[in-house]
């Protein structure tokens, strides 16, 4: 028997009070509540504010959202839920859980979000509820894609930094299970870049609230990484005659290409494992006046600084890894740019001085970085490699990082998986951890490479058998059609070519080891 309770009178509202005690008392129900008697459950410090059904295909984006509405015109009917949670007296995050109305796979799927966040992850939402999930995104505490909410609200910086997504993950199991009768039965975390690093976080704050967690590219050690950026940024534009302009980026790209590509056995347009790929740019240097097809002697020291860490020029140490690896080529104005990405410029202005007339031509790296490291305490910078608790519960972390990411290099990836494995033994590589490089992928997805893959059936097939994926298919697109399949191999391992059949065809790979791991 359905339960149908609308709180259009008071009998109705009363019945709804009811559900929410029997939920309350722990008594299974098989049968759901209506989407509006979501409306009266009682949540701690938090408030629902809408809780209504959306008819398939009648989903309309806020105004100002940065997602294209094609993709929710074709989405069956939920219940969509939203909410406002305040863990602190300064706190003011707003979630949304999307419920299918028939059809639910018993799972959630949360999901991540981009830069500073400040906006519900609409897109990412409608793909988890395409797939049968309840999902849920919270815009993490504040609205827009900047750092100015830091400005007299530390709260709400840790809000942003991980509390949020807690809190989020904790109302929308509750809010599940007032809808449903039960709560979801396994829980998921998927996100790239901010949503990594928020996934990273997860595992090891709040070991209990997911089963599995996919983190793309994630932004760890955000203010190093912010730090390097800057520093190489100044590097880059420290005189005019150091500038390498974006017309030479194709030329060093396919240099690069030329010197690696092969390395593999395939020449396929994709620099297969950069660690593998000692390219100099010295090979570039213009024999006499500076042109379009080489290099200045200002220009071979800055591409060569690009490939190299970045360092403290006060203590040496080593700030951040590569930030750029070869086969990044065409990417490079992501981060050598005429001035330093606006994520850089926000951390320092609105975290580290905490003054919005801040100028970036005022970083001073002998100074600053220490000063931000300091000033963070561990919030945005957390990364903590005792992952045991996570892993206790049952826990997986798939990781995966394009090897031409612009914006976040994929050595923090490794360095993140190689401490990990470091603290708590090589058995949990496989089991409870696994990395997957992607050859040629950008930031989060686009470039040469096999950027298209399934990372939910991947980490749901990891946590239903109890090991990871010895291989992930993926694949690349041109015009919205599959010219190429390769499988993604888990970290020490290399797609390996049989020598018969097509190369675009990943049948005709294998993962095998080619002692190729990269040392940090």
């Amino acid at each position: 028997m359905t339960l149908i309770c609308k709180p259009v009178s008071g009998i109705a509202l009363s019945s709804g009070l009811v559900l929410l005690l029997m939920f309350t008392a722990g008594v299974p129900l098989a049968a759901a509540a209506s989407c509006e008697s979501v409306a009266a459950m009682t949540l701690t410090k938090a408030t629902i504010t809408s809780s209504q059904n959306v008819p398939a295909g009648a989903f309309t984006l806020p105004t100002g959202s940065q997602s294209s509405q094609t993709q929710f015109d074709h989405l069956p009917a939920f219940c969509r839920v939203t909410a406002t949670l305040k863990p602190s007296a300064d706190s003011d995050i707003r979630i949304e859980v999307w419920m299918p109305v028939s059809g639910w796979n018993g799972k959630l799927q949360a999901v991540g979000n981009g830069g500073w966040s400040g906006a519900i992850s609409y897109q990412a939402l409608a793909t988890a509820l395409a797939g049968g999930y309840a999902g849920a995104s919270t815009d993490t505490g504040h609205r827009g894609n900047v750092a100015s909410f830091a400005l007299g609200h530390p709260e709400q910086v840790v809000d942003m930094s991980y509390r949020a997504v807690h809190e989020m993950t904790v109302q929308a199991k509750a809010i599940i299970r007032a809808y449903y009768g039960n709560p979801p039965k396994i829980s998921f975390w998927n996100g790239c870049s901010t949503g990594g690093r928020q996934g990273i976080t997860e595992a090891a704050k709040y070991p209990a609230d997911f089963n599995g967690i996919v983190v793309g590219a994630p932004a760890i050690h955000w203010i190093n990484l912010n730090a390097a950026r800057m520093m190489l940024n100044a590097y880059a534009n420290r005189n005019p005659e150091a500038v390498i302009p974006p017309t030479k980026y194709p030329m060093i790209h396919e240099l690069v290409l030329k010197a690696c590509d092969a390395l593999d056995g395939v020449k396929d347009g994709v620099v297969e494992n950069p660690a593998r790929c000692h390219f100099n740019p010295e090979v570039l240097a213009c024999t006499g006046s500076d042109g379009p097809t080489c290099l200045s002697p200002a220009q071979v020291e800055t591409a060569r600084a690009i490939y190299s860490p970045v360092k403290n020029p006060r203590t040496g140490e080593i700030v951040m890894p590569a930030l750029l690896q070869p086969g990044s080529e065409l990417g490079w104005g992501t981060i050598t740019g005429p001035e330093p990405i606006s994520y850089s410029q926000d951390t320092f202005k609105y975290l580290v001085f905490k003054d919005p007339a801040w100028d970036w031509r005022r970083f001073n790296p002998a100074t600053d970085i220490d000063l931000a490291i300091r000033g963070d305490d561990g919030v945005l910078n957390f990364t903590d490699a005792n992952l045991k608790p996570f892993f206790q519960h049952g826990g997986k972390l798939l990781m995966y990082h394009g090897w031409s990411d612009q914006d976040i290099t994929p050595i923090s990836s490794i360095a993140y998986f190689q401490d990990v494995t470091r603290k708590l033994g090589s058995s949990v590589a496989g089991k409870s951890i696994e990395l997957y490089l992607v050859p040629g992928m950008n930031h989060c997805g686009g470039g040469p490479g096999t950027d298209t893959f399934d990372k939910m059936d991947a980490i749901e097939e990891w946590v239903s058998k109890g090991t990871a994926p010895d291989h992930i298919v993926a694949s690349h697109r041109t015009a919205g059609k599959v010219d190429r399949t390769r499988p993604l191999c888990p970290y020490g391992k290399v797609a390996t070519y049989s020598g018969k059949g097509s190369t675009d065809d990943a049948a005709n790979f294998t993962c095998k080891a080619r002692g190729w791991i990269h040392r940090l």
